[in-house]
């Protein structure tokens, strides 16, 4: 028991001495899952607009973008994106920047598919309603349709956003200061293998419990407010 306490004393004292490394860290952290998820929702938004169009050729784009996200890893993207643009002409980025280019075509692919399935929930007599007044398919879709469907989709991107949170610790391989990154600094200078991701661990959870309980409590308003409509 005696160790025990001595062991959980050391820790607390290691987390005081180094919550430098962590604030930094979480800092990054959640700068680029911020931007991530704020970028990929406006890529996402194309899409869906693509995958949902009858023009053929927009739509396979679409397809083949999401399926291809979707089904490789996000450490091979951001090597990819990492290494890769550089080549291209893009080595004026920050190293920053262009993970957060690969985070966000990351959460697109996803975003896509949730902005689709909201824009598919709106029911059909929306837009008809909305043709007879006169408006093109255009415009009914801009001021009628994708309002309804944001609002409807609204929780499943707070939960995109929690998901990249915990994603982005993926980073760190590419020499990024996020949370993850720091945490392993920290093991190095203090020879303390275990203790840092534990606390690495308790951060990333307090994040993620508090967003997911203040989209559950706006969840619960815009379901009280669509019932006194």
């Amino acid at each position: 028991m005696d160790i025990l306490f001595t062991n959980i004393s050391n820790s607390i004292a290691l987390f005081v001495k180094y919550h430098r490394y962590y604030l930094r860290g979480t800092g990054i952290t959640l700068l680029v899952s911020f931007f991530g998820v704020f970028l990929g929702v406006f890529l996402g938004l194309i899409l869906a607009l693509m995958n949902l169009s009858k023009n053929k050729i927009l739509k396979g784009i679409s397809r083949s973008y999401i399926n291809f996200v979707r089904g490789t890893p996000l450490l091979v993207q951001v090597f990819i994106v990492y290494y890769g643009l550089p080549l291209v002409g893009f080595d004026f980025m920050p190293d920053l920047w262009l993970v957060v280019i690969a985070v966000s075509f990351n959460s697109a692919a996803y975003v896509a598919e949730i902005v689709r399935g909201g824009i598919q929930s709106v029911e059909k007599g929306q837009t008809e309603a909305a043709r007879s007044l006169g408006m093109t398919q255009r415009m009914a879709m801009r001021y009628v349709i994708i309002p309804q469907a944001l609002k409807n989709i609204l929780p499943a991107l707070g939960n995109e956003f929690v998901i990249l949170i915990k994603e982005s610790a993926i980073i760190s391989v590419v020499g990024i200061h996020d949370l993850m990154y720091q945490t392993d600094t920290i093991r190095g200078i203090s020879y303390r293998p275990f203790s840092p991701l534990v606390f690495a661990a308790i951060i990333y959870f307090i994040i993620t419990f508090s967003l997911s309980r203040l989209l559950n409590v706006f969840e619960r308003r815009l379901r009280a407010g669509d019932q006194s409509i």
